[in-house]
């Protein structure tokens, strides 16, 4: 055999099999099927967590309103309170804007509150985005991320 024949008859003999190539698609959709509820619940987790540091820090800065203006906005007033003056001479601008929560719906705030010691009520509906809910669904609000 001459060396072009070898050559030739190992380029032709080189390359996967039907076999093989399912045994590595099914490899890969094994894996995906382990690893991908993993990764969703993460992403769940992901929102949650931001939706809690958005309701922190809008409720500093109600705190900080409330320093200033001897009292908090009113529920008629919201949020937008923070972000335009609602007639107040003593309003020193809080936030440029209210931004929505991790599922893409507006934060809820309430004055006086009903589930807060503190005076107020901010909370986001979870991604569900309605009252109630269980797990990522439920309602994430300022009486649950404060300090006891």
């Amino acid at each position: 055999m001459s060396k072009v024949q070898k050559l030739s008859r190992r380029s032709a003999q080189s390359g996967f099999t039907l076999i093989e190539i399912m045994v590595v698609v099914l490899i890969i959709g094994l894996l995906t099927a382990l690893i991908a509820p993993n990764f969703f619940n993460r992403v769940d987790q992901a929102g949650q967590t931001a939706a809690k540091a958005d309701i922190a820090t809008i409720s500093n800065q109600l705190q900080l309103y409330r320093l200033d203006n001897f009292s908090y906005p009113s529920t008629s007033e919201g949020l937008q309170a923070l972000v335009t003056n609602p007639g107040k001479s003593t309003w020193t601008g809080y936030l440029d804007s209210i931004k929505k929560d991790p599922w893409g719906n507006p934060y809820q705030y309430a004055f006086p509150g009903a589930n807060n010691q503190n005076g107020f009520d901010l909370w986001s509906f979870g991604r569900d985005g309605q009252a109630g809910g269980e797990g990522v669904d439920a309602d994430i609000g300022n009486w649950q991320t404060q300090p006891q």
